[in-house]
């Protein structure tokens, strides 16, 4: 077999463009969590997403950490959670010593369903123990289907925190996907459509809320002439290199999507045709950005498994992954309450059992695409 070069599902794609502002930083000697490159990324950041304002991180999970502290979650909170996503979603519910509750997928956007979302506050709200907050997952550059998940939470009075990590450039109802939550999250982690390496961003309309995260970020840091502490604080602001990086990659952001998916309807097109394979739908409220290119496989419907796919790929030196274990069949939440989507219905366990990821790297090559395509083809029908 010939060697081939790696083929990721995601990996960071320069422009370019990063360099004079990473050599700006150097010139002018702000290479500390400070400077020009933090605070120009901060505000093209809001600008491009619709928000009054953005606070520059060193991950998205610290910017979801910094959401429940500004939300007052303490320990003994309930705070519900997407199950079908990463556990980074999660585990800063469990840093806060709070308690997690998670809610299924529904199959038109595999994201938050609203129904299970319903049932699991008017149990917990008849109990006298509404949440503290819910943190609602964007998966795979979609956005979850706001305009039923927020009129379900302001029913109720619980805030969003929106967790769009995986979702910046996506479109809800004319709206930037991180901006329908009282507090939205990106990340610029080195899979991430545009990245940093590492590096996260809280955005909202609430400035007064962004500038108790900036506090907080550099270790609550009293206004003093000594070194004051009045409150715990943390360790999160981005470095002004990073930042640095971001901006250039802010540049490009248009063009990975558009990248993107024209990736995702390469494999749309070749590979929907193929009796039993599903292509993850795209929402009709919005645009995906198509951050990774995700389909399932019926049982019994077409040759081959999720892991027979996985093996075969990796054979030619080709990355992919099935689609995230859900929360609820984590180890580490096995003791969680869970709400299926319905009572016979767990979509993420679905999603999961049947679904995989596919090489979405915008450095991929036409010609890589199409031997990928080729292969998957040839294996969903057995040839």
């Amino acid at each position: 077999m010939i060697e081939r070069p790696r083929i990721f599902l995601s990996s960071p794609h320069m422009s370019g463009l990063e360099q004079q502002y990473i050599a700006e930083a150097f010139e002018t000697n702000w290479v500390a969590p400070l400077g020009k490159n933090v605070d120009s990324f901060e505000t093209e950041l809001a600008e491009y997403v619709g928000s009054a304002g953005a606070v520059a991180l060193s991950s998205g999970t610290a910017a979801i950490h910094l959401a429940l502290v500004l939300l007052g979650v303490g320990s003994g909170d309930i705070v519900f959670c997407s199950s079908l996503t990463f556990v980074a979603s999660a585990n800063p519910i469990l840093y806060q010593g709070a308690l997690p509750v998670l809610i299924d997928s529904e199959p038109e956007s595999w994201n938050m369903s609203p129904e299970a979302l319903e049932r699991a506050l008017r149990e917990y709200s008849s109990k006298g123990n509404k949440p503290k907050a819910i943190i609602v997952v964007n998966l795979y550059g979609q956005s979850a289907d706001y305009a039923r998940l927020n009129q379900i939470c302001d029913e109720y009075e619980v805030p969003i925190i929106e967790d769009a990590a995986e979702s910046l450039g996506a479109v809800c109802n004319g709206k930037m996907s991180g901006r329908f939550g009282k507090l939205g999250v990106f990340s610029f982690n080195g899979n991430k459509i545009i990245t940093t390496s590492g590096g996260g961003m809280l955005v909202s309309d609430n400035l007064a809320l962004l500038e108790k995260a900036r506090f907080y970020a550099t270790q609550a840091r009293d206004h003093a002439r000594h070194y004051q502490h009045s409150e715990m604080g943390y360790n999160y602001r981005l470095s002004n290199i990073l930042a640095g990086i971001g901006r250039g990659q802010l540049q490009v952001l248009e063009e990975r999507i558009s990248r993107k998916r024209e990736i995702f309807e390469n494999y749309r097109k070749a590979l929907f045709p193929i009796s039993g394979v599903r292509i993850m739908p795209e929402a009709a409220y919005g645009r995906s950005t198509r951050w990774l290119t995700a389909m399932t496989l019926e049982p019994g419907s077409v040759a081959a498994s999720v892991t027979d796919i996985i093996v075969h790929l990796e054979g030619f030196n080709v990355e992919s992954r099935p689609v995230w274990k859900p929360l609820h069949l984590q180890p580490l939440f096995k003791d969680v309450k869970y709400y299926s989507h319905q009572q016979d219905l767990d979509v993420s366990r679905h999603l999961f059992e049947n679904g995989i990821c596919l090489p979405s790297d915008t450095n991929m090559k036409e010609k890589d695409q199409k031997f990928i395509i080729d292969q998957l083809a040839q294996l969903l029908q057995g040839i």
